[in-house]
């Protein structure tokens, strides 16, 4: 046993000592500073996950099981701060307390996990793929607190997935948070993929309203592609509740498309606001469709990921 516990301590002593050593290099080569703050929030992540488990427990025996994704999220949230200097400013938090909700935002990259811990509302699961079900300490965690895990290649138990989730925010009024793109975007300016239906869909069923967010665009703060990862400040905001009672199912079409252009809109002005000596372009010439979908064709959004630029103009 103690053979094991110190050879978890010389990893973790490496792992330090490693991360500090890019970081001390970050400032003659930029690339170290963004390895380095990679490793530290991997492992910031790690440790709130430790602590997500214990806490989901501690609460779940207190009879406060339903708040500990927000008091998880809390502790990432600071202690990404304290370690890569990254933090989400947020305007609107007002519509924060709109419960229960779907609450929706644009999906950028690996930091929008930070994104959730500084914006996510108390009594509110997130949605995730089921394989993330199966990582040690951060699967533990998402299944021990609440977390509606969907499978994205069988539709029947997506849509149970659903069900139950409607049938839960109605009965404990409790709250949703989906990233309606599906997957990261990875764009260097503002712009959204298009938009799956389940969010819109859930929020139908459940009779609730659909609170969207849009965090402006930070390949400033973090580009994978580009390898940059830099400590700032994001901004965020919470735009007001669109409202969904008395929709059917055969509303979820415009209600899918409504929500993306007013998204794709603050975020184009967000991003112009934070980002004004660069070049903005959007997917505006691109219109969504009546499913929430684009007329640029898929090898398009190919290619703008792998560019990380969208080239259309002002």
């Amino acid at each position: 046993m103690s053979s094991i516990l110190t050879c978890i301590l010389y990893i973790l002593l490496s792992y330090i000592l490693g991360t500090t050593a890019l970081f001390a290099l970050s400032p003659r080569l930029p690339q170290a500073g963004f390895y380095a703050r990679c490793l530290t929030s991997y492992l910031s992540l790690l440790l709130c996950a430790t602590y997500g488990v214990i806490a989901s427990v501690v609460l779940r025996l207190c009879g406060y099981g339903r708040i500990s994704q927000w008091a998880t999220g809390r502790c990432f949230k600071w202690l990404m701060r304290l370690t890569t200097g990254v933090h989400f400013e947020i305007e609107g938090q007002q519509h924060l307390a709109t419960r229960p909700a779907v609450f929706v935002a644009n999906h950028q990259t690996e930091l929008d996990v930070l994104l959730l811990g500084a914006i996510f509302p108390p009594y509110c699961s997130v949605t995730a793929k089921k394989s993330l079900k199966r990582i040690p300490f951060l699967g533990w965690f998402m299944a021990l607190s609440g977390t509606v895990f969907i499978d994205r290649a069988n539709r029947a138990t997506a849509l149970a997935a659903f069900d139950g989730a409607a049938e839960e925010m109605r009965r404990d009024r409790q709250s949703v948070f989906i990233f309606p793109e599906g997957t990261r975007s990875y764009y260097d300016g503002p712009d959204l993929l298009p938009f799956k239906k389940g969010a819109f869909h859930l929020a139908v069923k459940a009779g609730v309203p659909v609170v969207p967010m849009v965090a402006a665009n930070y390949s400033h703060v973090l580009s994978v592609r580009r390898r940059v990862f830099t400590g700032g400040r994001i901004a965020v905001k919470v735009l007001p509740p669109i409202p969904t009672k008395d929709l059917t199912p055969a509303d979820v079409d415009d209600l899918t498309r409504r929500t993306r252009e007013i998204m794709l809109e603050e975020l184009v002005k967000l991003t112009q606001r934070e980002k004004p000596h660069e070049a903005i372009a959007s997917s505006s010439a691109n219109p969504p469709q009546a499913d929430g979908s684009s007329k640029t064709s898929s090898a398009e959004y190919g290619r703008r990921h792998v560019d990380g630029h969208v080239r259309a103009a002002l």
